[in-house]
């Protein structure tokens, strides 16, 4: 796959470790939301992020990059796309894309910076005329962590088919909503999940215990997508 230039319009921090970075390519990159993208940093330095927005008329790419200092691997691409003012990337890749041809009642699940895979599917699902339910379960550390937490409230309003269920793992005392494990929280609110599709993206120990469980509650495991799958 040919390597594409692309020009870095901006980089906009979310949170003190998260940054939003926008990317304008030299020409089209083809790819299907829900697929990822390779930041090329040497001739076999390939590290991957999630695109975060279904491909637009602009052709833009959208990365939620978090780069905490304990994350050398991101920190550096962040660093070189701040330094540069352009980066190389190829892609789409991955095969954990949305499933447009049969699309079932969906649920995403995400943990940290792993919401940015689901955001580009929740995008084309929302943008497609078929109004099956989604449901998307996002986990962070704390509340301030969930950097997207307004826009995602203002979506749940405008899309009668669509429900956020906001999970902390460190709630504050006067937090109201679900708290824990972000998979369990799901498994609290489905008797049965046989009939749903399940995209999930995070670390992979939460994907490894997810896919257990929710087999285990009925998941059909033709029906659950994730980049994770492919190494666990």
């Amino acid at each position: 796959m040919t390597p594409i230039r692309c020009k870095v319009e901006s980089i906009e921090a979310f949170t003190s470790v998260v940054s939003k970075v926008v990317l304008t390519p030299d020409t089209s990159m083809k790819y299907l939301a829900g697929q990822y993208l390779r930041v090329v940093m040497g001739e076999k330095d390939l590290r991957p992020f999630s695109i975060a927005n279904a491909p637009t008329p602009d052709n833009q790419l959208v990365l939620h990059i978090g780069a905490g200092p304990d994350n050398a691997y991101a920190s550096e691409v962040l660093e070189k796309m701040q330094q540069d003012g352009e980066v190389w990337v190829d892609g789409g890749h991955g095969d954990a894309f949305l499933r447009e041809e049969r699309i079932k009642p969906t649920i995403l699940l995400a943990g940290g910076t792993g919401f940015s895979y689901t955001l580009a599917i929740l995008q084309k699902r929302l943008s497609l005329p078929c109004k099956e339910p989604i449901f998307l379960y996002w986990g962070t550390r704390t509340l301030d962590d969930m950097y997207a937490y307004n826009m995602l409230k203002t979506l749940q309003q405008q899309h009668s088919h669509f429900t956020f269920q906001p999970v902390v793992d460190e709630p504050s005392a006067d937090w109201k909503g679900k708290a824990g494990w972000v998979h369990k929280a799901v498994m609290a609110d489905f008797v049965s999940l046989e009939p749903y599709q399940v995209y999930v993206a995070g670390r992979f120990e939460m994907a490894g215990v997810a896919r257990e469980d929710f087999h285990n509650q009925g998941l059909l495991l033709e029906n659950l997508y994730g980049d994770a799958y492919q190494f666990i």
